[in-house]
């Protein structure tokens, strides 16, 4: 028992770390009204482990406060990451497929307001919604399914039972 909760911790601990290196690294077109952001690929890894959902979640949350968002960005910013993470584990065991969806839909919705309430941004909420919405589509449902293919085949390695091998 205490070695999953350490394997559970770990795992989120690295998913954080991974995320907001990808974050830091790419942050000049990881923000905006026009954004891809590199981390939102691993949206797709609550679909492996239920770690994922606080990994990401604090992932986010470090990587907006370095990335030097408001704090309107960084708290409904994470908010939209976690709750999507929670809908993408929840559809882990209906298709792969479906494992993009919910962070594209949540950052599309949620990401437009706050750059036009927080940051003042003048254009339209609904282009922002486009904007966002193919940034996320290109990192959450190109990149990200590349990821998730990626680990499918490595899966009996890495995890087993939602659990990381240690």
């Amino acid at each position: 028992m205490k070695n999953q909760k350490v394997t559970f911790l770990t795992q989120a601990a690295m998913i954080a770390a991974i995320y907001v290196v990808l974050t830091v690294v790419f942050a000049p077109f990881g923000f905006g009204e026009v954004q891809v952001r590199i981390a939102e690929s691993l949206t797709i890894l609550p679909f492996f482990t239920p770690a994922a959902i606080p990994g990401l979640f604090i992932g986010c949350l470090i990587g907006n406060i370095l990335g030097g968002a408001i704090i309107p960005d960084i708290i409904f910013g994470s908010l939209a990451t976690l709750i999507a993470a929670c809908f993408t584990y929840a559809l882990r065991k209906k298709s792969p497929f479906l494992a993009p969806l919910p962070p594209i839909i949540a950052n599309t919705l949620v990401v437009p307001f706050v750059l036009a309430y927080g940051y003042g941004v003048p254009l339209p909420i609904p282009f922002m919604m486009l904007t966002v919405g193919l940034g996320e589509i290109i990192s959450c449902g190109v990149l990200g399914m590349i990821v998730l293919k990626a680990l499918s085949k490595y899966e009996y390695i890495i995890f087993k039972n939602n659990k990381m091998i240690s």
